[in-house]
């Protein structure tokens, strides 16, 4: 960083401390969790192919490998609602619900079928109006009725926006032809503003937002996203869904942005450049010097030794930066993080291998991660939670090197259609699991 740069740094930062200091004191009381430490979630009904998948290990005399698919498939996970009409879902989101509650257990339901889902990659679809997406979110709200639930609203809802430009000005590159550009992004926001109050509206539901993740976008601009969406009348937001970002990343990740949407709405409302953010990580502890985190090693905080090569782990210049604009003044934003498939990180592709590596989608060699618990010692994380389906395929994977159904080279095969059981991957999730399956 030049000096140029070091004394803008230090001077907007004296600009900072100065408004903070000679503003009204503003401390927040800590918020609680939306979930009870003793919170025991569901296990819905496995996958068709995982059993298919048990019976064949233990046919060939597998009972190792067949024991840990059942080990897997009887962890609780969530349940994925992708499609229908108002009142077949309302039927389905009631039947998971009543089938929880009788195991004395809370459901963990994912609501997916936003327009423009996934802007048409491998889990595209989705209702196809503003209209259609309200009734079909009162039905999902309906088949909850009184009872507990948690639900994951909208996977990727605020990480591809249609149509959308970014608090840096730049257009996204989703820009479906269907789609009306002048109103999608703001369609977006209207329905997962819809969503959430129906949601809330019922006395015992938990609803969180697309926080993306570790790897995507920075602190600054997913905050402002959540903010647009409705974050402070859900109970949080959710990170690392379906991907494989390690959880402390996660937790680091999540507390900066629980900590960015304080600032901009409690200290200095709408600066959200000021927001430390996982791609610079400078801040008072390190001098400001700074670089990029570095998404294939576990991010922690420890007294800045001034060896540049510790920045791609060290998170303590991010905290001074908060601590520095904060102040007295304490997050309170909650979220919960998905740790299906992160126990060994994410999946580092050979260099130069590929056209495009595809790293998020059927990587090889991971494994599970944290079981789902809602004790997670951190006041700000409400729940470790097995969203995405482990063993569950996340598409076709080409990695580039040819349309649909061209062979995945990692694997020697065509992958399986998305949400389809891949029992390759999924048994080496279980083999690889960390912490180990009994």
């Amino acid at each position: 960083m030049t000096n140029q740069k070091k004394l803008a740094r230090l001077l907007l930062s004296a600009l900072v401390a100065a408004l903070v200091g000679s503003a009204p004191m503003l401390v927040s009381a800590m918020s609680q969790s939306a979930l009870d430490p003793g919170t025991q979630f569901y296990v819905p009904k496995p996958n068709q192919g995982a059993k298919e998948q048990i019976s064949d290990l233990t046919s060939r005399g597998n009972k190792d490998d067949a024991d840990l698919i059942r080990e897997m498939i009887g962890t609780p996970q969530a349940v994925w609602f992708t499609q229908g009409t108002p009142e077949s879902v309302q039927q389905d989101v009631k039947s998971t619900v009543k089938r929880a509650t009788g195991k004395k257990t809370i459901p963990v339901l994912v609501a997916y079928n936003i327009p423009f889902r996934d802007c048409a990659q491998f889990s595209a679809g989705g209702a196809t109006t503003v209209e259609e997406y309200k009734a079909w979110i009162d039905g999902f709200a309906a088949g909850i009725g009184n009872e507990k639930a948690v639900v994951i609203l909208e996977p990727d809802g605020l990480g591809i926006i249609p149509w959308y430009t970014t608090i840096d000005s730049v257009q996204e590159w989703c820009q479906p032809e269907e789609a009306n550009p002048a109103t999608a992004a703001a369609d977006r926001f209207a329905m997962l503003n819809y969503a959430v109050d129906a949601l809330k509206s019922k006395p015992n539901v938990s609803v969180y937002l697309d926080g993306t993740h570790s790897a995507w976008l920075n602190v600054g601009d997913v905050s402002h996203r959540l903010l647009q969406a409705g974050v402070q009348d859900a109970d949080g937001f959710y990170l690392n869904v379906s991907n494989y970002q390690f959880t402390a990343n996660s937790v680091e990740y999540g507390t900066w942005i629980s900590k960015c949407i304080t600032y901009v709405t409690a200290v200095n409302p709408g600066d959200y450049g000021s927001c430390g953010n996982q791609y610079w990580n400078g801040g008072p502890a390190t001098n400001w010097t700074g670089d990029a985190m570095d998404r294939y090693q576990e991010w922690r905080e420890e007294p800045y030794s001034g060896d540049p090569a510790d920045l791609a782990w060290n998170t303590v210049g991010i905290n001074s930066r908060y601590d520095l604009i904060l102040g007295s003044t304490q997050p309170t934003t909650h979220f919960v993080i998905d740790t299906s498939r992160n126990g060994l990180g994410p999946w580092q592709p050979p260099a130069g291998t590929y056209p495009d590596s595809q790293d998020w989608c059927n990587p090889p060699d991971r494994g599970l991660g944290l079981r789902p618990t809602a004790n997670t010692g951190n006041s700000l994380v409400d729940a470790y939670l097995w969203v995405k389906i482990p063993g569950e395929s996340d598409g076709e994977c080409t990695r580039g090197l040819g349309p649909t159904g061209t062979i995945d080279p990692e694997w020697g095969i065509v992958d399986p259609g998305a949400g389809q059981w891949f029992p390759e991957m999924a048994l080496q999730l279980a083999q690889n699991a960390n912490p180990p399956l009994p």
